[in-house]
């Protein structure tokens, strides 16, 4: 390890220079060679040599430092994967196999771009910043997705600049070293039932902090889901900007940010959903630990992120459509959709507790079986609207399919049957009878587009079945 860090010696002692700007503008071309020369050094000394050395963690702040600071859309882009490529080949947390069991290996000296428990007010941020290396507290990293979500919600060509994007890559990275810290932990705890290793994870210890608003933090989260990803058949990039509106964009801004802008905006909607299935992933062990009394008061109580998210798509239903396409992760969506549905049908009178387990209403065939008359049908319409009713049924049944092609879902929990109930066949049986009974209901009611390709899709099967 001493060898190792003589390695680095060369490097860290030109790394103050380099981030000491005092004299320079920021925009000095000097200034951005020499960071491209210190970025080129480190990838030099520690990823391109089979045995790498590992950065010290003066490195790793100078090239955060580097990615929050920079204007260069070159330097922005190079430092953004540098560290990416760093906390692959060097990871912070990780899981290591015995004879017994699987065990967790933590680097705890290791450097991270997150910091908790420092106290500060906002006027004092700058400083606090300084003493931490450049790293962000609960509150900064709130502060970034809101900044996302404000320009996101912008329709002006002149929102869209090097520093949304440079804060867009940012994020990716914190969400990168989240889930990197979250998963094996999570892993383990799955094995161990040791809630101590989830409860000391940088996801749990973000989410409890009391210098964020934590239902905030997801309705900003779905905002930037909902505005950024504007998505038609997958991932399509819309600018959200008048006709003829590329022209001014190449025009009012760099070109190379111009064709970056799409991919990093389509990336950033896949870290935020990264993001909320991570926190419904420790919704769901942190009910486990608890159900098992593995956990304590000085755990706290949090709403779980699936009842913040329901309760924002039922009182802002112009989301609902975006949500439900840039949301794709099958397991958790068809959740979402099953519980939807069940916060407006009545549910039997007599429960146990007994019936905590995998019980008819939790499934996607159970909810189905709720249009197999016309005063349930009429009822559910009533109360959702026929359109809403349409592109859940359609979304739930999409969701479906994707599970039924999966063996298993990376990450997730719990068996698959427990959300999906029947089997493939009884499902596209009962999809058609529900859309059946909904034309029944209102005569004049059309058909989406959403909904006849659910149609067709489940009497295709059908056939092929017969």
């Amino acid at each position: 390890m001493e060898t190792r860090r003589r390695g680095n010696g060369g490097i860290e002692e030109n790394t103050m220079a380099i981030l000491d700007l005092s004299g320079f503008s920021k925009d000095n071309q000097h200034v951005n060679d020499d960071r491209i020369a210190f970025l080129e050094a480190v990838r030099s000394a520690c990823i391109v040599p089979e045995n790498g050395i590992p950065p010290t963690n003066k490195m790793f702040q100078a090239i955060f430092q580097i990615l929050r600071d920079e204007k260069s859309l070159d330097l922005i882009m190079a430092s953004y994967q540098l560290l990416d490529e760093l906390d692959k080949r060097f990871p912070r947390v990780s899981i290591s196999e015995t004879e017994k069991s699987l065990e967790l290996a933590v680097v705890k000296e290791a450097w991270s771009p997150f910091i908790f428990g420092l106290d500060v007010a906002r006027g004092e941020r700058e400083e606090a910043d300084k003493k931490s290396g450049g790293s962000l507290d609960a509150s900064a990293f709130l502060i970034l997705i809101q900044d996302l979500a404000i320009v996101a919600d912008e329709t002006k060509i002149e929102a869209i600049e090097t520093k949304f994007l440079s804060n867009m890559l940012l994020f990716q990275y914190l969400v990168s070293v989240l889930e990197g810290d979250f998963l094996p932990r999570n892993s383990v705890f799955t094995e161990t039932m040791n809630w101590i290793l989830l409860r000391e994870s940088l996801l749990n210890m973000l989410l409890v902090s009391r210098r964020i608003s934590y239902k905030g933090l997801v309705k900003d989260c779905l905002s930037v889901m909902c505005e950024i990803c504007h998505v038609h058949d997958g991932f399509s990039h819309d600018m959200r900007c008048p006709e003829n509106s590329s022209m001014e964009l190449l025009k009012s801004c760099d070109t190379a940010l111009a064709i970056a802008l799409p991919e990093v905006e389509k990336c950033t909607c896949m870290a935020v959903q990264k993001l909320l299935l991570m926190t419904m992933e420790l919704d769901f062990s942190k009910k486990k630990a608890d159900t098992q009394g593995l956990t304590t008061r000085a755990d706290g109580v949090r709403t779980p992120v699936v009842e913040i998210i329901l309760d924002e798509l039922t009182y802002n239903r112009d989301i609902l459509s975006s949500f439900l396409q840039a949301f794709n992760e099958p397991k958790w969506k068809l959740k979402i959709i099953v519980q939807y549905f069940w916060k407006y049908i009545a549910k039997p009178s007599v429960r146990t507790r007994r019936s905590n387990g995998s019980t008819d209403d939790t499934t996607f065939d159970g909810l189905l079986k709720c249009f197999s008359n016309g005063n349930s049908t009429k009822n559910i319409t009533k109360k959702i609207g026929p359109e809403v009713t349409q592109l859940l049924l359609a979304h739930g049944f999409q969701a479906f399919l994707s599970l039924s092609s999966e063996d298993s879902v990376e990450g997730i929990s719990d068996p698959n049957e427990e959300v999906k109930g029947g089997s493939l066949v009884e499902i596209c049986k009962y999809i058609i009878s529900a859309f059946t009974r909904l034309r029944r209901t209102d005569e004049h009611m059309e058909i989406l587009p959403c909904g006849k390709a659910a149609l067709f899709t489940a009497a295709s099967i059908l056939s092929t079945k017969s």
